[in-house]
């Protein structure tokens, strides 16, 4: 007992590798390299996984299986979530709920939460994307998680390695007294109905209530199951029950009562870490250093250990997923998979797996002769071996093609060597024409039992001891001949490389070539089924399909795995087994004559290569037959590494569609799920508009043939047809415009089983600003209001115009009248009284004296209308319309009417003047003030000088007019006399928007001033 104490401590607390159990243990057996492609072992496959394909660490404590379809690896270094392709890793650095990075032990619980046990880190649960910590056995030494269970009502059991047991119910948790302490290398719990738990370690297995008191359960056992020796192990059977592992034999209870004894142990003295019951109701056991074993229901014991292809024999723990395959994780050598073996290797004991094989054929008592390349023809039968090769007279040993024909006569093609018969017991050079001696590709029989062959220089037949050759000459198309074939009406069909195939019926060859609408010219298998189709394998274009003269071409692109077709054969199961390059081929005949009608667009191809057993992926092509159906159906394959044979009959298609999960997003290469442990994505996702690179990334869950999922996947609203992805899982987007999009992905596993629900996103583009709803009613409401605005703007614009070209013409009009008035008044009233000056004239002609009085009125009138009318066109020259021009003709007007007046004319006016405009209007209306002003002061004044001054000021100007007189009369006296000049002045100013200023005192003149604003 403390010989595995201290091997159980090892492993726990030291995370022992494969080199310190051995020294631990005497007979644990080193570990192998790890390979990807899987070792054959009987009847598995295996294929394991180490820290060099992703795993942390290459210790794998316990599997789990979450419900959405993840496979969770425990390790010593950190927690590992698995889709079949990738591994994600967690432990205490992203993801700080995780106190510890080992992991020792997983449970899921009925309602889908991933128990985690940790060394020294206490116990995390999973649940809903969420980690939620319990401080049991955090810090302590010993009293990590070592089992769990549920019992009927849905409490959760925790065994802890020092014995501590735990009851989760209600969301609470209760603890029991110390049960059983001490370091043991067995802590194991199963519930059984009705309401008991059967508690174990290693010297005693005790049924206990389900509902304990509190207290030691120590004295609440309710059995004992005896121990003689040691307990090993303990586990919940599929249908009740439990299997016990105990003094060395394997059996299985109900209660106390024994249903079945499997026998002893196929192993001795080692500790079992790992126990699991698969579907088939066998128990496999895992030893620490003794590999796997497993019992079926018989009782008989299958071993596995790094002999047959595991990568250790140290065995931690056992799961079966939910495809059927066993996943064991070792101590040391990481993560092995198990899965049934379909195909079978011929003999590879005697090196024929080394060698490259071109040729199958069965005789007639069951024996099968298989054609090598350099290693000559072997026979087997019933477990024996017949080796013909140069010492059996086969002195070519370069075989194309071997042929049994109905009369059992062995026949082989070599490359070089033409072709050869068997007779007693050796291999015999078969003399003939010139082209049976290179090479001989294709050995065939027709209904008449003729023997064909098929070779580098032409079509040859064998009839009755006697040789015909075709060629060219005899209308053969080509003289290459890769395939023959025959159907019902007898009609041969030959295939050849560059010429098509060729059809021989009443003595002559036709071809159909790849003008007449065959693939390629390059025909190299044939298969003529029982309706009477004819199947053509093509080298680098595909099968064909020919029936009644029609022909229909599948290729890569409707779904056939590969365009290089070697051999074609048919299972009896409504398939076509297909040899090509990149795989053995599978395809339904149903799908392919649905192609061939019209309706449907694809077929589904399933490629079977060394994931599936196979020694190698690549299958022979140029020898026939390359491919047989023997009696008993099952099939046999030509590949450069040997022959393989399968049972069709045993090959079960998997029913189980993937899961499809959309793991994370990226924006701009920026992960936009903060929550590592989301799987499924946001289900929405809504980004700004602008963003350059979208890129979602998806995931399918399938184990047991990762690499053979195929996904498709679509964006509504921005793609309309499907994107066949193939395996690439990732689907990338440039610049989306905004809008709103749903992206959905599918996927099938590797026998084209859909999941058709698969997997969705709602994404949202926003719409730049200037896009945004609000925007747009803001730029539409402004957008108006500017319309409206400009209309309004525009609208005023015409009416000031209007208004002001009425205005315009208001003011010509008034200019006009008064033009008109100004003639009439002055120029019409003084050439009135020139005429009538003139006319009294003329009636005083005999009056000198009055005639000359007269002659000097009509001259002093005619002067001053000659003044009148320079005033009108100084009044109407728009030259004039400036301060400048008032002023210049002011103080020109002052000082010829000052001058004539005899009174003296002073002028004050700055040398430079403003530019200042003033409208005809204004400029009448400061004339005639001034001129009032000035006809005053000669006409009242009584003065003999008169100043006019203008001062400039920013904002107006000021006019002055300046006497040296009297100044003005009292008020009364102008009243008197009905004078208006002042008021004529102010209303003057008044008309221009200025005003009048009056300034005198008696005896010392007066002063106006007309003040004129800007």
């Amino acid at each position: 007992m403390t010989r595995w104490a201290w091997v159980l401590t090892a492993l726990l607390w030291g995370g022992a590798g494969p080199d310190r159990l051995a020294r631990a243990q005497e007979s644990a057996a080193p570990s192998t390299p790890p390979e990807m492609a899987p070792a054959t072992s009987g009847e598995y496959l295996i294929t394991s996984w180490q820290t060099d394909e992703g795993l942390p660490q290459n210790t794998v404590t316990s599997i789990a299986q979450t419900q959405e379809g993840f496979l969770w690896f425990g390790t010593p270094n950190g927690l590992v979530r698995f889709d079949g392709a990738r591994f994600t890793i967690f432990d205490a650095n992203n993801l700080p709920e995780l106190k510890s990075s080992r992991i020792v032990r997983l449970y899921l619980d009925r309602e889908g939460g991933l128990w985690i046990g940790t060394e020294g880190g206490g116990i995390v649960r999973l649940k809903d994307e969420k980690l939620t910590h319990f401080g049991i056995g955090e810090g302590a030494s010993g009293q990590h998680l070592a089992d769990a269970c549920e019992d009927d009502a849905g409490a959760l059991w925790l065994y802890l390695a020092d014995g501590q047991l735990w009851r989760y119910a209600n969301d609470r948790f209760t603890v029991f007294s110390y049960y059983w302490g001490g370091l043991s290398t067995c802590r194991a719990l199963v519930a059984e109905p009705p309401g008991s738990l059967w508690v174990g370690a290693d010297w005693r297995l005790s049924r206990v209530s389900q509902n304990p008191q509190p207290g030691p359960l120590e004295n609440q056992r309710l059995e004992d199951q005896p121990v003689t020796n040691r307990l090993d192990g303990l586990l919940a059977a599929r249908g009740g029950g439990y299997w016990c592992l105990a003094d060395n034999r394997v059996r299985k209870f109900r209660g106390r009562q024994q249903e079945a004894d499997l026998g002893g142990y196929g192993w001795t003295n080692l500790p079992v870490f790992a126990l699991c019951e698969d579907r088939q109701g066998s128990l496999w056991v895992g030893t620490l250093g003794g590999g796997l074993f497993k019992y079926d229901a018989h009782g008989q014991i299958t071993h596995l250990d790094v002999s047959q292809g595991l990568s250790e024999d140290a065995i931690r723990s056992l799961f079966e997923d939910s495809e059927g395959d066993l996943w064991v994780g070792t101590e040391g050598g990481g993560v092995n998979r198990l899965k049934p073996r379909v195909f079978e290797t011929l003999d590879q004991r005697r090196g024929l797996a080394a060698n490259v094989v071109y040729s199958v054929c069965a005789d007639a008592r069951g024996g099968l002769w298989v054609g090598s390349n350099g290693g000559g023809v072997d026979h087997f039968q019933e477990g024996v071996t017949n080796h013909y090769g140069p010492a059996q007279g086969l002195v070519n040993p370069y075989v194309r093609c071997v042929f049994v024909a109905r009369d059992q006569t062995v026949w082989a093609g070599t490359w070089g060597g033409g072709a050869f018969q068997l007779r007693d017991g050796r291999f015999q050079p078969v003399p003939g024409p010139r082209a049976l001696n290179p090479v001989v590709r294709a050995i065939f029989q027709d209904r008449a039992g003729d023997l064909w062959f098929g070779t580098q220089v032409g079509l040859a037949r064998w009839r009755a001891g006697a040789w015909t050759v075709f060629t060219t000459r005899e209308g053969l198309s080509a003289n290459e001949v890769r395939a023959i074939a025959e159907d019902a009406a007898g009609t041969l069909w030959v295939g050849t490389i560059g010429g098509g195939l060729n059809r021989w019926a009443q003595g002559r060859f036709s071809a159909l070539r790849q003008k007449d609408g065959l693939p390629s010219d390059d025909v190299c298998a044939l298969y003529m089924d029982a309706e009477g189709v004819l199947w053509i394998g093509t080298l680098n274009r595909g099968l064909c399909r020919w029936q009644a003269g029609q022909l229909t071409s599948f290729s890569a692109q409707q779904g056939l795995g590969d365009n290089s077709i070697g051999y074609i054969l048919e299972d009896g199961q409504g398939h076509l087994w297909l040899g090509s390059p990149s795989g053995l081929l599978r395809v339904k005949k149903e799908e392919l004559n649905a192609l061939a009608r019209g309706a449907t667009n694809a077929v589904q191809c399933r490629s079977y290569g060394r994931a599936d057993g196979l020694p190698t992926r690549e299958c022979t092509v140029g020898g026939q037959p390359g491919a047989w159906r023997t009696a008993d159906g099952r099939l046999w394959f030509a590949t450069v590494k040997g022959l393989v044979s399968i049972n069709p009959a045993q090959l079960k298609p998997s029913p189980y569609p993937p899961p499809v999960l959309i793991e994370s997003i990226l924006v701009d290469g920026q992960p936009q799920n903060t929550n590592l442990l989301q799987v499924g994505g946001p289900g929405r996702l809504v980004l700004p508009y602008g963003k350059e690179q979208l890129e979602i990334r998806y995931t399918a869950l399938n184990f047991s043939a990762p690499d053979r999922v195929r996904f498709k996947y679509r964006l509504e609203g921005y793609e309309t047809a499907w994107v066949d992805a193939g395996p690439n899982r990732s689907a990338r987007y440039s610049r989306l415009p905004p809008g709103q999009y749903r992206f959905q992905v599918l996927a099938c596993n590797q026998d084209g089983v859909w999941n058709r629900k698969g997997s969705r996103l709602a994404l949202v583009i926003e719409p730049p600003f200037w896009r945004t709803w609000w925007f747009l009613c803001g730029a539409g409401a402004g957008f108006l209001a500017a319309v409206g605005g400009l209309v309004y703007y525009f609208s005023t614009l015409k009416l000031r115009r209007q208004l002001e070209r009425a205005r315009r013409e208001e003011a010509v009009e008034k200019e006009r009248s008064r033009i008109a008035r100004d003639i009439h008044d002055q120029l019409g009233a003084s050439l009135t009284r020139v005429t009538f000056l003139s006319e009294l004239a003329l009636n005083d002609k005999d009056a000198p004296a009055e005639v000359e009085a007269h002659a000097r009125q009509i001259s002093q009138t005619a002067r001053n209308l000659t003044r009148a009318l320079d005033e009108i066109v100084w009044a109407v020259n728009p030259a004039n319309d400036t301060l400048e021009g008032l002023m210049t003709y002011v103080c020109k007007y002052a000082q010829e009417y000052l001058s004539v007046a005899g009174l003296a004319c002073r002028l004050d006016v700055p040398a430079q003047l403003p530019p200042w405009p003033l409208s005809p209007d204004a400029r009448h209306h400061l004339f005639l003030a001034v001129k009032e002003a000035i006809t005053n002061v000669v006409r009242h004044a009584k003065a003999t000088e008169a100043t006019v001054r203008l001062l400039v000021e920013p904002s107006r100007f000021v006019l002055e007019i300046q006497d040296n007189g009297c100044g003005l009369p009292a008020a009364e006296d102008v009243a008197a006399k009905g004078r208006h000049g002042l008021a004529n002045l102010r209303q003057r100013l008044a008309e221009v928007g200025g005003h009048c200023e009056l300034s005198s005192a008696p005896g010392r003149g007066v002063t106006v001033r007309l003040v004129v604003p800007r």
